[in-house]
């Protein structure tokens, strides 16, 4: 028999010291980055709280001399804020349910349907994907412009109908690593395709239905491009409006106002995340895992 060796003291306690350093330089690196994420949204708290001519100082003003807390009243009375903000909550919701449920379905049909070509569609599909949203932008306005839907909510539900790239994306390799035993006794038991997605496939998919309608409600939210060009000023998004309608009397926009509407305007995504930010990251993690 051998007997065992026990290391020494010294190098006992040199073991802890590299644990310890290691440590130190793993928080260090996740503050810093935690730090230059957060940066943004803390330089636009601090600009709605100074005045304009602080946000015109140079050399910068990091902090105010006081701070300007009536800016928050000011940006929500200037404007009809909640007004707005219920335009972007109804497309928001509106079109994140509706490309959620469309993309489950055609992700479904991919991952578990023959059909010939399915694999090249699935290729064209995720190519889709590498168009600039700005090479569609005038052919979508001229369809939508010829059939009557400019100024309305109608494009949004064509856009959820028609499903996205990226969810389908998410849904067809969640629903591809699902048993294949399920949806054998499904048909034994009388179930058609339809039947085996409503009552079997869809009600397993809650982390991806979680993540692909925070995606899909962040995307509407903050988008500016689409409201802009469809939607007149009084139907319009807070997006729109929090870039447009703060201006003086001589037409020039006031910087501590849409910095204040802009921090107003960004924390309803921060607590549609936070609430929803366990089954978005259990969704993202597990689709892909056999």
């Amino acid at each position: 028999m051998t007997a065992t060796t026990v290391p020494p003291k010294a190098s006992m306690n040199e073991v802890r010291v590299r644990v310890r350093v290691k440590r130190l330089a793993l928080y260090t690196a996740l503050v810093s980055v935690t730090g230059l994420f957060l940066g943004p949204f803390g330089w636009l708290v601090l600009s709605g709280l100074k005045t304009q001519g602080e946000l015109a100082a140079s050399p910068v003003h990091w902090l105010p001399e006081a701070f300007q807390w009536h800016n928050f009243a000011d940006a929500f009375t200037e404007i009809d804020f909640l007004g707005y903000a219920r335009n972007s909550l109804i497309i928001a919701l509106l079109y994140a349910t509706l490309v959620t449920l469309s993309s489950a379905w055609v992700g479904y049909g991919f991952a578990r349907l023959d059909a010939p070509g399915k694999k090249w569609l699935f290729g064209i599909l995720l190519g889709s994907m590498m168009l600039p949203q700005m090479v569609t932008l005038l052919p979508t306005y001229l369809i939508f412009a010829k059939l009557g839907m400019v100024d309305t909510y109608w494009p949004w539900v064509l856009w959820g109908l028609s499903a996205a790239p990226y969810l389908v994306f998410l849904f067809r390799q969640f629903f591809a690593g699902m048993p294949r035993e399920l949806e054998e006794a499904a048909i034994v038991d009388g179930c058609g395709y339809s039947s085996i997605f409503w009552r079997i496939f869809l009600p397993q998919s809650w982390p991806v239905l979680s993540a692909s309608f925070i995606i899909a409600f962040t995307w509407t939210w903050g988008d500016y491009i689409a409201p802009q060009l469809l939607l007149s000023t009084d139907r319009t998004t807070l997006a729109v409006a929090v870039m447009t309608t703060y201006v003086s009397e001589a037409g020039t926009p006031v910087p501590e106002l849409q910095a204040a509407a802009s921090v107003m305007y960004v924390v309803p995504i921060l607590l549609v995340f936070l609430i929803a930010q366990r089954g978005f990251i259990t969704g993202m993690s597990t689709s892909g895992l056999k």
